[in-house]
């Protein structure tokens, strides 16, 4: 059966998903709320024409018939960095998923009242909820500050503790990265770490100095960078004494790696022959520099998603069976060529 015309671009109803798959609106209806009672044949033929029809939820309406808004805020600090990026591209897709419009306020700067702005525009009784994206010590304390008329959820991470039953997605990519480095015989690692105001770079500097107290090697002076960014890198990674003779650098992110691997360039340090470099995030750029960037990947788009389906599961007063925790968020060693042997 063909709905429309071809090149219509009116989108499909509850109407038109009901005669696709002959069976009453009431029941296309019960089958988007989620309604248990529907008998499981006009489930799958509702759910075959949803998907034939590419119907998707009326906001607008849905939120006029149930008299509860249908649009999210997300307050996202630094959305150019790869993980704050991928986890609102998580977020934006699971909010859609759910029937929801994400809007979105990047915050650049804590001097300046940004966050104080960001927090006072989506602290409105138009939005039914709010995701804060707060990666710093300055946002967290804002968000902890205020007072929310609507539900609120907090995408942060804690500081890491030495138990390793409670590590941080952050460690356990650390770990893995500095297994892989004594793998190949490394023993002198140095960590260039980005900003201490960032929880993750702290407990990414927590976790180079656990992991290389675990195989009882020295933990080297870190070299901290002002900022994630690829100058902060270069300069950070010149900064690196001579007498200190690392044999690997653990960068902290790959942006910054790739500064380090320039910096290393002018230095007339071949990598990886006379020193490996390994960044974090696995970005789009990470497998076309020379020589392709050894990274860890992590999945922020999947925690992303889980903290829509969370602060949804707030909202709508149900229990978040479905919400992954963060052990579903996935973290890997990506291997590439800029990590080699330890040079004899």
């Amino acid at each position: 059966m063909t709905v429309g015309r071809p090149g219509d671009a009116r989108p499909a109803t509850i109407y038109d998903v009901a005669k696709h798959a002959q069976v009453s609106h009431e029941t296309v209806s019960r089958v988007l709320r989620g309604d248990p009672g529907v008998k499981e044949k006009n489930r799958e033929r509702v759910t075959a024409a949803l998907e034939a029809l590419s119907y998707r939820p009326n906001v607008t309406a849905k939120a006029l018939a149930t008299r509860r808004s249908r649009r999210l805020g997300a307050m996202v600090y630094d959305l150019i960095e790869a993980g704050p990026s991928q986890f609102v591209e998580g977020a934006t897709e699971a909010a859609r998923e759910a029937g929801y419009l994400l809007d979105i306020v990047s915050v650049r700067s804590v001097a300046n009242g940004d966050v104080a702005t960001a927090i006072s525009l989506l602290n409105q009784p138009d939005l039914a909820g709010i995701i804060a994206f707060t990666p710093t010590d300055a946002t967290r304390d804002a968000v902890a500050a205020t007072t929310f008329r609507i539900p609120v959820f907090q995408e942060t991470e804690g500081e890491d503790a030495d138990d390793p039953r409670e590590q941080s997605l952050n460690a356990v990519g650390v770990g893995l990265m500095v297994d892989h480095l004594v793998e190949l015989g490394h023993a002198r690692i140095l960590h260039i770490a980005g900003p201490r105001d960032w929880v993750s770079a702290r407990n990414r500097a927590h976790a180079y100095e656990r992991a290389m107290r675990r195989h009882d090697l020295p933990v080297l002076p870190i070299i901290e960078g002002a900022s994630w960014s690829a100058a902060s890198g270069y300069e950070a990674t010149h900064r690196i004494p001579h007498d200190t003779r690392p044999t690997a650098l653990l960068v902290a992110n790959d942006q910054m790696a790739l500064g380090a691997l320039l910096a290393l360039h002018e230095r007339g340090i071949a990598v990886p022959e006379d020193m490996s470099v390994v960044g974090f995030d696995d970005i789009p750029e990470a497998p076309f520099v020379i020589p392709p960037l050894t990274t860890v990947r992590v999945d922020f788009a999947q925690a992303g998603h889980r903290a829509v389906r969370d602060l949804v599961a707030q909202i709508e007063g149900i229990a978040p069976a479905d919400v992954a925790g963060e052990g579903d968020v996935s973290v890997r060693l990506v291997v590439r060529s800029s990590s080699g042997r330890a040079a004899e």
